[in-house]
């Protein structure tokens, strides 16, 4: 159970006096989650999740309550905000902000049948074709992934590390980003970067509701179907990607979103970066000349720009 912050019957009481949704029953903490604090909230209404964003910006939060009332305005299945009787999306308590969402009906399952699998590639490629022309007003406030993010995020954790381990390795993802190729022309919008098996609800086998968007941010639309692809083609701690099975998925979410020529001449390049931000991730983990994501780097290198486009859209 992750509860970072405690909350009283009257520290909720005082919050929910600022919102139309009746008097304050109880409250159970949520046990999925390893960053935010979240609860369901009983009132004489009815079943609410309240959110505490623990390292978060009140502008970070409203990146997110923005994203949700757009997705919602069309019709996509996701968290719905609650505004306070003053109309504000997000709130602050304890000098950090939080939201309200409706309870949404619906569970995590223990592992994606074939169905289930085919649902989460569906709405994961609804998503970006709602996005794709969606800007963010609070883009800023999220780590958006890209090539320069990447580097400086790298470095912050090599200078917090202080070694030559570190530097080294430091050394090594700089040339790697050097040879990405990410035109401007790639299609953009927000991806949810988090598909963990506890963010899909179901709700009798149908797909209910992707949740948590804490980690959502505008950038390469691609960034996600990478996600998808490293889920059942190239799980942890496997070293090789199965490109039949990429190949799979990638034709199931062209079905929904069909993939542009630009898009599938550098979905090379964005697996390499979605490979390059997990090593932030893991910084301290391995020794500069042999750590887990140089040898998934090195794999897609062994197997080259035009074989690697050739087993995933052309067999």
């Amino acid at each position: 159970m992750v509860v970072k912050t405690s909350f009283s019957g009257d520290d909720f009481a005082e919050i929910l006096s600022q919102y139309e949704l009746g008097i304050y029953i109880d409250a159970e903490p949520v046990t999925q989650g390893k960053v935010q604090t979240n609860y369901f909230i009983r009132t004489s209404r009815g079943k609410f999740v309240f959110r505490y964003y623990e390292n978060r910006s009140i502008e970070s939060a409203l990146f997110e309550g923005h994203l949700l009332v757009y997705l919602n305005k069309h019709n996509y299945p996701c968290p719905v905000p609650i505004k306070s009787k003053g109309g504000a999306l997000v709130g602050a308590y304890r000098e950090k902000p939080y939201m309200l969402f409706e309870f949404i009906a619906g569970q995590p399952v223990d592992q994606l049948d074939e169905r289930q699998k085919l649902q989460l590639i569906q709405k994961a490629a609804e998503l970006h074709n709602l996005t794709r022309r969606y800007r963010p007003r609070y883009k800023k406030y999220r780590w958006n992934y890209n090539v320069d993010l990447c580097r400086k995020l790298a470095q912050v954790e090599a200078a917090k590390i202080n070694t030559k381990n570190a530097q080294d390795k430091l050394t090594w993802l700089e040339d790697e980003l050097a040879l990405l190729h990410l035109p401007r022309a790639l299609p953009k919008g927000i991806c949810h970067c988090d598909f963990h098996i506890s963010n899909i609800l179901f709700q009798e086998d149908r797909f209910a509701a992707l949740i948590d968007f804490d980690d959502a941010n505008y950038t390469f639309l691609l960034y996600d179907l990478v996600g998808l692809i490293e889920s059942w083609a190239w799980p942890f701690p496997s070293t090789t990607l199965d490109t039949t099975q990429a190949h799979l998925i990638v034709q199931e979410y062209m079905k929904h979103r069909p993939i542009s020529a630009i898009e599938q001449r550098h979905l090379y390049d964005v697996y390499k970066l979605s490979i390059l931000i997990d090593c932030v991730w893991f910084f301290a983990r391995g020794d500069s000349k042999d750590f887990y994501e140089k040898r998934k780097i090195d794999s897609l290198n062994h197997l080259g720009r035009s074989r690697f486009f050739e087993e995933i859209f052309q067999k």
